[in-house]
Parts: structure tokens; sequence; C-alpha cells
């Protein structure tokens, strides 16, 4: 009894082991993607109400933004999926993919903003940074970047597809056209670079608009291709593992049998 007890119940357990972090691991993730849909909302009404203090500032102007826009959208798959996390062992295909494109969404938005603080240091500008823009453009992209990848890592979800690259595209450019003709139409931009007259004309606005598109292209393909990587890395050590733990199980009656034999032996 010793010998079938010492031989396999480790063996079980070490079997059973990887998915019972992963369940852990999937909980705590669940946690941390509902917490960064919270500070993402508490920073979004932070927002609002802090450019209601500007008279001349439409409120329709501030939902134009696709910061805004963007981060509405990210509360929205947050919560969706730590609802998954939480309660399922995976999230369905079509999520990896959406929150892979708002993570890329987020991104952008942080480096953009980042620019625009450049532009005006360069142009004698002084852009105020209050709490509620060093979260939406800071804050919560780092945090949905550090979910997504501790996710990656996990492994257990679907790989995402290559066609989300193409997908992450059609929002952007959506907004684009809306934008353009708006601003055409009512003389404001949410971005300095979507001003023709402050960016020497159409050629100008072409060219910042080409380098946001290289910005697009290259964090989702970057994700894409770092998730698809680890989902594969993860099928292989549960291969592994499953394959591990088949043999452990066919040696088990051998060993049982073989430390029968030795007990049965006298002692000399």
């Amino acid at each position: 009894m010793s010998a079938r007890v010492l031989g396999s119940e480790p063996r079980v357990v070490s079997g059973q082991a990887v998915l019972v972090r992963a369940t852990r691991s999937r909980r705590a993730l669940g946690v941390f993607r509902l917490a960064i849909a919270v500070i993402e909302i508490v920073a979004l009404i932070g927002n609002y109400q802090y450019v209601l203090e500007f008279p001349l500032f439409a409120s329709v102007n501030f939902f134009s933004y696709f910061t805004i826009q963007s981060a509405m959208l990210a509360v929205v798959v947050l919560l969706v999926a730590a609802g998954y996390a939480l309660t399922q062992r995976r999230d369905p295909p079509i999520l990896a993919a959406f929150r892979t494109i708002v993570t890329v969404y987020l991104l952008v938005s942080g480096i953009v903003f980042a620019i625009i603080a450049v532009q005006a240091s360069t142009r004698d500008y002084r852009l105020e940074v209050p709490w509620s823009d060093t979260l939406l453009h800071f804050v919560v992209p780092l945090l949905a970047l550090i979910a997504w990848t501790v996710d990656a890592v996990i492994a257990v979800n679907p790989p995402v597809p290559w066609t989300t690259i193409g997908l992450a595209l059609v929002f952007p450019a959506g907004w684009l056209v809306y934008t353009l003709i708006r601003g055409a139409d009512i003389g404001w931009y949410p971005y300095f670079f979507l001003d023709e007259s402050q960016v020497g004309g159409y050629p100008g606005v072409v060219v910042y608009c080409v380098v946001v598109l290289l910005i697009f292209l290259g964090l989702t393909s970057v994700l894409v291709g770092v998730h698809r990587r680890l989902a594969l890395r993860g099928v292989r050590r549960r291969v592994w593992a499953r394959r591990r733990a088949a043999a452990m199980a066919a040696d088990r009656p051998r060993q049982v049998v073989d430390d029968d034999v030795v007990r049965s032996v006298p002692a000399r």
C-alpha cells in the first residue's frame, strides 16, 4: 500500500497542478481586468469634468477625441473579458482579437499624446496635463499592456488571428473620415496634425496620418506575433505535460509489482 501511495499520488497532483495554476491565474487576471476598467471609468469622468471648466469647449468635441472613444471601447471589452476570466476557463476567440485591438488603441493614444506634448514644447505652447489625462494616456495603456502580456504568458486562450491587423484599422479609418469632414465643417480638430493650417497643408496631414498608420500596423503586428508564439508554446507545454502524465500512469503498475517482489524477498 505504501508503494502505491508514494509512487502514484505525487504524479496525480503534478498532473493537475498546471490546470489549478491556470485557473487561479485566470481569476487573478479577471480581477486585474476589472480594476483597469474601473480606473478607465474614473479617468473618463475626471477628464470630462476637467474640460467642462472651459466655457467654450463643447461636449461633443470631448467625445470626438480618439482617446475618449477608444477608452470607452476599452471599458466595454475589459468588462466582458473580466467576466470571462472570472467564470470561464478561456476566452472566446473573437475576444482575444478585440482585447488586442483595444490594447493597441490605448497604446497609440499614449504615443500620439506624447507626440503632441513634444510639438507643444517646440512651439512654446503650454500643455497642461491633469491627473485624468495621465491616467488615460499613460497609466491605463501600461496596465492594459501588462494585462495583455499576462494573458499571453498564461497561454490558455486561442492564438490571436493575423486578420486582427486589418480589423484594427477599421475603427481608426472611420474615425479619421468623420473627423476630417467634421473639422472642415466647424473648423475644429481634436489633434493639431489633422488641421492642414497647422502642418503646412494637406500633404502635412497625409504625412502625419501615414506615421500614425505605421504605428497602428507595427504595434498590432508585434502583439499578434507575440501572442501566437506564446500560445503555441503553451500548447506544446500542455501536450508535453499530458504525455508525461500518461507515461507515468502506464509505468505505475510495473513499479507496484516490482516493489511487491522486492518486499517478498527475505532479508539476509
